[in-house]
């Protein structure tokens, strides 16, 4: 919801109001909700995999960058702009998970601050998990606009082509080929890893 947020706001500061007239630029997440990829998609995987992966999305903004003022620096802006929202949320995760442990240490032994904290190393893990995905240039993820502006003209436009079957090649490989994500992810997965070992000396036993 954020993640996409991110998208609209920055769209529309760059001059495309598509979303912003569509009601798509709000942190309210109902808008944002497809019925297919936010909820269906999610339950079939979950039980087609037997509870052991799931994915869902949420609606994407819908932006016209032949708005923008500059096509190139607005599409890099706005493709961007939600990995960066990710990344943030992760460092404020962290930053709570600080505060939380640091007031763990001045009041009473209290459970339920061992769940906030507990919260907050969820919300790290899945915004650098969202980021990472994200980057990988394949259709429709935000990373595919990155590559299209680096590629020769010609060859980019084969690979914009490319993108109407994007989203089923990304569900395919999640099913056929679950090992190619974890290779692909594994800097998310070391990141993640590093985060939390960072956090140890505030931790108040959430971290193991």
């Amino acid at each position: 919801m954020a993640h996409e947020f991110a998208h609209a706001w920055t769209a529309y500061h760059q001059g495309d109001t598509t979303a912003y007239q569509l009601g798509r630029m709000t942190l309210n997440p109902l808008p944002h909700i497809d019925p297919f990829s936010s909820v269906l998609l999610p339950v079939i995987l979950w039980f087609a995999s037997k509870g052991a992966f799931t994915f869902g999305a949420a609606k994407p903004v819908p932006i016209n960058p032949r708005n923008f003022r500059n096509y190139v620096r607005g599409d890099l802006i706005v493709s961007s702009a939600g990995i960066v929202m990710n990344l943030l949320l992760a460092v404020l995760c962290a930053l709570a998970y600080v505060l939380i442990g640091l007031a763990g240490r001045a009041l009473p032994d209290s459970g339920v601050l061992q769940t906030l904290q507990y919260i907050t190393t969820v919300g790290i893990g899945l915004n650098v998990l969202l980021a990472g995905f994200n980057l990988i240039p394949l259709p429709p993820l935000d990373g595919s606009h990155l590559l299209y502006h680096a590629l020769p003209p010609k060859l980019g436009e084969r690979y914009r082509h490319f993108g109407r079957f994007g989203f089923i090649v990304l569900i395919l490989s999640f099913w056929l080929v679950p090992s190619v994500w974890m290779t692909l992810l594994a800097p998310v997965t070391a990141l993640t890893r590093f985060t939390m070992t960072a956090l140890q000396p505030w931790s108040l036993g959430t971290l193991q």
